[in-house]
């Protein structure tokens, strides 16, 4: 697959065939992924924690925003919660501020994702301090980004900002996510 196909096929998903496992191999290749991905300096102070269990995602799942523009949908209901979730934590005891490495090592994730056929979110919306307690995370990593993943089960299209400039996400009466994008000629400069 070529690389602007799958930036175009990797869409934010919200809903998934929650009866469709992600195995551990699956999460272990993805974060593969994001080890081999840029990281400041080099410093790669990033560790992940893998969750491909109904038990442990139950624990994760009340923890999470999912949509902030839609605001009378509070998050994805039974039968279409993701499948397994990937926790972006930082290590402390490696270097106390972790800059834009989360957010490489999660576009690499969602990437890889796509190649597999499967959707993700990231979130950055977390009850942090409730989601460490829940999973017994030590104190020395901080919890940057969960990505939710998921074989998906919504379609989600893309088209241009409105006249107006609204760049809110919404969902038609199908069900359809429809995400507006500023055209490339309102983004360069110069």
């Amino acid at each position: 697959m070529l690389m602007k196909e799958l930036v175009l096929r990797n869409r934010s998903y919200r809903r998934f065939h929650q009866n469709v496992s992600v195995s551990v191999e699956t999460l272990k290749e993805l974060v593969d992924l994001a080890r081999l991905s840029a990281t400041g300096g080099n410093v790669q102070p990033l560790k992940f924690m893998l969750s491909g269990d109904i038990s442990r995602n139950a624990l994760i799942f009340p923890h999470l925003g999912w949509a902030a523009y839609l605001k009378d949908w509070p998050g994805p209901a039974e039968g279409e919660r993701p499948a397994a979730y990937i926790i972006l934590l930082g290590d402390k005891r490696i270097k106390p501020s972790f800059g834009c490495d989360h957010g490489i090592a999660a576009q690499s994730i969602l990437l890889g994702a796509t190649e597999k056929g499967l959707g993700g979110c990231i979130i950055a919306t977390i009850q942090k301090p409730a989601l460490s307690q829940a999973l017994a995370i030590p104190d020395h990593f901080e919890v940057l980004l969960v990505i939710a993943l998921g074989r998906p089960k919504e379609t989600v299209v893309i088209e241009p900002v409105c006249p107006a400039g609204d760049i809110k996400y919404w969902r038609d009466a199908q069900g359809v996510h429809h995400v507006p994008k500023r055209s490339l000629d309102e983004l360069i400069v110069g």
